[in-house]
Parts: structure tokens; C-alpha cells; sequence
């Protein structure tokens, strides 16, 4: 645990951490990110929780055999329950679907345990878009989204501070809809939280690689409804026909619409 060698992925959520920052990381498993953030130096110290036993004894096993004992506590609860309200201002999870990481969200802030937090850099698995309208809805602002390739795995980081944080800019300016290919194509508010409002303002080979993949996957289960003649089934091939097309019209337009 010397010299800690991170994975891409949890290397550039470690980039979104701001320098100084008093870290806690939710489900931090190894305490791979904690470790590697004091040891370069870029926080002074830092909280690891996790619920799970397993994980748990591994991140105290990690921090001893760093020798960090004195400057990253590892403490075991459900979420945002490992920390004292205003005991952390920079929150990373990683590694865990949309959905779950939104729920640990809204249960540590009905707890207060948001209160003084300046920055959350979150690494969903899947459900990012569920994530996004967490955010949203509670006045948290993007201020980057990165997306990359891993072990044949993409993934995305989405990095937010509160709405009307001097680093940020308005979710009313993020979400506001906007037209691709000279009007042809409207990136509205559900396509936007969908895909990404930053990433689509820079999009690269793994966005359009992720997009492509969706598009696939949404097919096959087109084919599959192909079979059935019930209304309910019509209906949802409907959906997923528009689903299709409005994707595609993105991936074709965005190449043009680049600066």
C-alpha cells in the first residue's frame, strides 16, 4: 500500500476531489481512494465508510498497512450515517448503480449530513440519469461530467457543488434545451438529463461508443416485443422506436455540432 496504484477510473474520481478538502468516501471498500488522496498529499485526512463487514475489515486492513491509522478513520454504517454533520465538505461513491447512490443522498441530507458539503464526485455503475435528477432536484449543479472505457466497462463521473456555488452555473442554464445541426435536432431537458449535459457539449468515441450500445440493446428488445400482439406491448414498441430515433439523430448530429 506504498506507492498506491489506482485504477483509471478511480483515478480521474480522485482528480474531482478539490485540493484540501476534509474527504469522506461512501462505500469505500479497499480505501483504495482515501489512502491514494492523503498519500499524494491532496487531502490531510480523510473518512472511509462502509456497511459491509467484508469491505469493512478490508479498509482497516488498507489504512494500517499504509501506516495512515492517524489520518484516515474507517468507520463502519449505512451511507452518509458514518458522518457527523459538517465533518466532511467533499463526498465521493463510487461503484454502486444511480439509484443507490441517489438513495444514500436523500437519506444523509434528511439527516443534515450534506450540511457544509462543497462538492460530490460520484461514479454511478448504471442509472446515471437517475442520479442527474437527484441532482437537480436538489439544487446541485454539475460542473463536470467524464466518461471512459475501463476493462471493456464504460463508465461516468459526475462532479456537482450546490446551485449558486461561485464554481457553478444555474441547473436552469445546464437543462435549458438547445437545437444540434442548425435546428434540425432539440436536445430537450429529458434528453439532456439522459446523456449528459456536459458530455454532450464534448463528447468523444466513448460517449458515442456508450450511445451506440444502448441503441443496440434497445433494438433487441424490440425484436423481442416483435412476438407479442398485446396493446401493452405496441405501446412499448412505440416508446422504444422514439427512444431509438432521438438517440440516433443525437449521435449523428453531434460530430457537426462541435466547435
Amino acid at each position: 500500500m506504498n506507492n498506491v496504484k489506482l485504477s483509471d477510473r478511480l483515478q480521474l474520481l480522485l482528480e474531482q476531489v478539490p485540493a484540501g478538502s476534509r474527504l469522506a468516501d461512501i462505500g469505500s471498500d479497499h480505501a483504495l481512494l482515501p489512502v491514494a488522496a492523503v498519500k499524494s498529499g491532496r487531502v490531510p485526512s480523510a473518512i472511509a465508510g462502509e456497511v459491509n463487514p467484508g469491505p469493512y475489515e478490508a479498509a482497516l486492513r488498507g489504512v494500517a498497512e499504509a501506516g495512515l491509522g492517524a489520518k484516515i478513520a474507517v468507520r463502519r454504517g449505512d451511507g452518509l450515517e458514518v458522518l457527523e454533520p459538517g465533518e466532511a465538505d467533499c463526498i465521493t461513491i463510487a461503484g454502486m448503480g444511480g439509484s443507490l447512490i441517489a438513495a444514500i443522498l436523500d437519506r444523509g441530507q434528511k439527516l443534515g449530513k450534506l450540511a457544509g458539503v462543497k462538492t460530490l464526485a460520484l461514479q454511478p455503475n448504471v442509472g446515471e440519469d437517475i442520479l442527474r435528477r437527484w441532482l437537480l432536484a436538489n439544487s446541485w449543479a454539475l460542473v463536470s461530467e467524464h466518461i471512459l472505457e475501463e476493462d471493456g466497462k464504460i463508465y461516468e463521473i459526475l462532479t456537482a457543488v450546490p446551485e449558486g456555488a461561485e464554481a457553478a452555473g444555474t441547473n436552469e442554464q445546464l437543462y435549458s434545451g438547445r437545437l444540434l445541426a442548425g435546428g434540425k435536432v432539440a436536445l430537450d431537458q429529458a434528453l439532456l438529463l439522459e446523456m449528459g449535459p456536459l458530455l454532450l457539449q464534448s463528447p468523444n468515441e466513448v460517449f458515442a461508443a456508450k450511445w451506440q450500445g444502448e441503441i443496440s440493446k434497445l433494438e433487441s428488445i424490440l425484436a423481442s416485443l416483435a412476438r407479442s400482439e398485446l396493446e401493452a406491448a405496441e405501446e412499448k414498441r412505440s416508446r422504444i422506436k422514439l427512444q431509438i430515433k432521438r438517440i440516433a439523430e443525437v449521435l449523428e448530429c453531434l460530430p457537426k455540432d462541435r466547435p
